[in-house]
């Protein structure tokens, strides 16, 4: 069993940047693929970003590409998010998730394990 904690989210104006952390605890994250979702209010959850456990691939939402840069670390067994040039449409709780295989992966379905989430709020 892996348990994910997401941390880093806040209240940040247009044009700001944050850093989303995902922590895993229990069985240690090698092997998995990771990524990040998120949801906003009335809204279905989205895919945000993937990589593969080795971190040789990465894949973006076009909504996000070129703005949102997302890590590994799997020595700390920790996923990162950072997000550049935040807009008020980036107003969503973030959700990091594994997959208990190693290829990229980019459908809710396709994921074992997700944490709680943490709020991203954009808005001056």
């Amino acid at each position: 069993q892996v348990q994910l904690a997401e941390s880093g989210g806040g209240l940040v104006r247009p044009g700001g940047s944050l850093r989303l952390s995902c922590a895993a605890s229990g069985r240690t994250v090698n092997g998995y693929a990771m990524g990040w979702f998120r949801q906003a209010p009335g809204k279905e959850r989205e895919f945000v970003a993937a990589i593969s456990w080795s971190g040789s691939a990465i894949r973006y939402a076009d909504s996000v590409k070129g703005r949102f840069t997302m890590s590994r670390d799997n020595t700390e067994n920790t996923l990162y998010l950072q997000m550049n040039s935040l807009k008020p449409e980036d107003t969503a709780v973030y959700y990091c998730a594994a997959s208990r295989t190693t290829g990229i992966k980019f459908g809710l379905t396709e994921y074992d394990y997700w944490g709680q989430g943490t709020q991203v709020t954009v808005s001056s």
